[in-house]
């Protein structure tokens, strides 16, 4: 059984960490509250260039726009974003599975990574999957359209590029719904479908409206697609950071409540071991003096 000074110096360690998951609960709160706000202001503005876009589209032929053509063949890149850091709960884990299912789904055909994020980067890399291309640190500041713009630019190049021979561009990142739930959403971003997913349930009902064009089709569509694209990939970095910083807050407020059951429970074997050790002491004072009796 261990001594009562081994029981205090075991809860003035569990009190320090503590300490810490409580500020680290604290910090993680204070960013989710900004990084919500952004994707909250984010998502009408996405929104409406999928619903732009749905409605241009559905009007275009596949070869209107390079982005827009379905190719035969080729390889498949999965744009996988995760967390830099740990201690945000099955954050990290959720993603990984996705990506892993992704890749058992497509295991006929070759698959190359983009590791957004430092914890998705180092698991494929344990497993030997090809690694295009990684980007560490986007979400563990402040979010910036600039760094969408970039990454999106190597993707349509990529998928641009003939030599290359990409077929397909995915992602899966965490979208934020609440502080308690992330949904994780496997999303194909190019080839552009001529109605996205999220978009059909809304234009569908509507009557189309036959527009005049001053610029031809294609002009149109070259300014646009691209900037749609940058438009879902910093949407994509938004909704990552929001969650990963909600998934932080909700794991760190669980690791605080249980290091308080752990203190409460370690008080009382602490006071059960001295009390114990009381009772043994008195039990040996009143042998002894009754011993002193008798002699």
């Amino acid at each position: 059984m261990p001594s009562t000074q081994d029981l205090r110096r075991r809860i003035r360690a569990v009190k320090n960490m503590q300490q810490v998951t409580r500020a680290m609960r604290m910090v993680a709160a204070a960013r989710l509250r900004r990084a919500q706000e952004r994707v909250v202001a984010a998502r009408p503005y996405a929104k409406k260039m999928v619903d732009l876009l749905a409605s241009l589209t559905g009007r275009a032929s596949g070869d209107a726009h390079p982005l827009l053509r379905v190719k035969e063949g080729g390889r498949a890149l999965l744009v996988l974003i995760t967390a830099d850091k740990g201690l945000c709960g099955a954050f990290n884990t959720n993603l990984v599975r996705a990506a892993q299912v992704f890749l058992r789904e497509h295991a006929s055909s070759e698959v190359e990574l983009v590791a957004i994020g430092r914890k998705g980067r180092d698991f494929f890399r344990r497993q030997n999957v090809p690694i295009r291309a990684e980007y560490i640190n986007v979400t563990a500041r402040r979010v910036e359209f600039s760094q969408a713009q970039e990454i999106a630019g190597v993707l349509m190049e990529a998928f641009l590029d003939a030599e290359q021979n990409i077929r397909s561009v995915t992602m899966i990142y965490n979208e934020f719904k609440s502080v308690a739930s992330q949904r994780v959403v496997v999303d194909r971003l190019l080839p552009l479908s001529s109605v996205p997913a999220e978009a059909s349930t809304d234009v569908a009902p509507r009557v189309l409206i036959d527009y005049l064009y001053e610029q031809t089709p294609a002009e149109i569509l070259g300014s646009l697609l691209p900037r749609f694209v940058e438009t879902q990939v910093y949407r994509a970095l938004l909704e990552s950071a929001a969650s990963e910083h909600g998934a932080r807050m909700m794991a760190m407020e669980s690791a605080t409540n249980n290091a308080k059951e752990v203190i409460e429970t370690l008080t009382l074997n602490m006071n059960r071991v001295r009390q114990a050790s009381i009772t043994r002491q008195i039990i040996e004072i009143v042998s002894g003096a009754a011993a002193l009796e008798e002699a």
